[in-house]
């Protein structure tokens, strides 16, 4: 944008995005006072080639209808990810899901201008919450806007783990879903009736929500008045299989069997099941390549052996899901396809405006 300020013969270049405003100021410009107008010259859209070299191949550019902040953009925040997810450098845009609608395709030829796209973040979630946003054509899929709403189409996009893991539950099994309320989980409660579980727990903040369609949990606890793993009646009546999207369930149930009590799930010599996509923390230190590979390499494996050859009579299997976020489009396909057919139902906290 070029602006005009009162008398001056300088300029302004204004860099913007919904998010972050930029502005750079030649030596010869007079600082506006309240009272000057600033009158747009020029309105300079992002051109393909703004994109970075590695990226033309694969990315194109849409202009942002809506983005879907999850856990992950919380991390870069905080920092201490950044070796695994960035930012490479300061500042940064935030958010990696999102709708929008396609300016320039690139090399694409399934994706043409015009399109309206749900898009999910590849490598980390960066760039979305800007006015426009390069995305990854390989995880986009578009969206039926007669059917969804761009931000039940960026939720979709957020929640698409969902999908993966439900691929894993069995007909007839007895589920418990640790952090149902979230994002992946609100739509995870309801592919696992799809998928035939007879009975699903949750756990949340808001236990009537779960119990409440579209989640229609079959019972629902709120973690911060109860600890379901003293829980007398699934003691008694254990759960095949607990999905772990919250955190730390794993060392509760080791810290349980060290104690001798109850388990609230069956061992894995009677097919009981843990499964997650988290560490045992939110917030996890991932500065060096080092911790990255304890965390979601070393850890996991050790338990991935030693509960399938040496604590199978006390504990479950234990499985964490790596390629829940795979680079491909037929994750975003499933769940847009899943969405248009009225089976998964986009649960949204909000919308809020990009400002909030």
């Amino acid at each position: 944008l070029t602006l005009g300020v009162g008398e001056s013969s300088g300029r302004i270049i204004v860099l913007f995005s919904r998010y972050i405003l930029c502005v750079a100021v030649c030596d010869s410009v007079i600082v506006p006072s309240l009272e000057d107008e600033l009158i747009i010259k020029e309105k300079i859209s992002p051109a393909f080639k703004s994109i970075i070299k590695k990226d033309r191949e694969t990315h194109m550019i849409i202009k942002t209808l809506a983005v879907s902040l999850a856990p992950g953009d919380n991390r870069v925040l905080s920092g201490r990810t950044r070796y695994l997810q960035g930012p490479p450098s300061l500042p940064y845009v935030p958010g990696g899901d999102c709708c929008g609608v396609v300016v320039d395709p690139g090399n694409s030829t399934y994706f043409h201008k015009g399109d309206v796209v749900a898009a999910r973040f590849t490598v980390a979630p960066r760039r979305a919450m800007a006015e426009y946003a390069s995305v990854s054509s390989s995880v986009c899929e578009k969206v039926d806007t007669k059917k969804i709403t761009p931000e039940e189409a960026a939720a979709l996009a957020s929640a698409s783990p969902a999908v993966v893991l439900s691929e894993r539950i069995r007909p007839n099994e007895r589920v418990l879903i640790l952090g149902a309320g979230g994002g992946v989980g609100s739509h995870l409660c309801q592919l696992a009736r799809m998928k035939g579980a007879s009975y699903i727990c949750g756990l949340s903040r808001e236990p009537q929500r779960l119990l409440d369609a579209p989640l229609s949990c079959d019972d629902a606890i709120d973690y911060t008045q109860e600890n379901i793993y003293e829980s007398k009646k699934y003691q008694q009546e254990p759960f095949d299989t607990i999905i772990d999207l919250a955190c730390g369930g794993w060392p509760q149930l080791v810290e349980n069997r060290r104690h001798k009590l109850p388990s609230i799930v069956k061992p894995a010599s009677q097919g009981g099941r843990y499964i997650t996509i988290t560490s045992d923390t939110p917030y996890f230190d991932a500065s060096s390549f080092f911790h990255i590979i304890g965390i979601f390499l070393l850890k996991p494996l050790r338990r991935y052996i030693l509960s399938r050859l040496f604590t199978r009579k006390s504990l479950p299997t234990f499985t964490s899901v790596m390629d829940c976020l795979p680079e491909t489009r037929d994750v975003m396909t499933k769940t847009m396809n899943l969405a248009n057919e009225g089976k998964l139902q986009a649960v949204i906290d909000g919308p809020y405006p990009m400002d909030t």
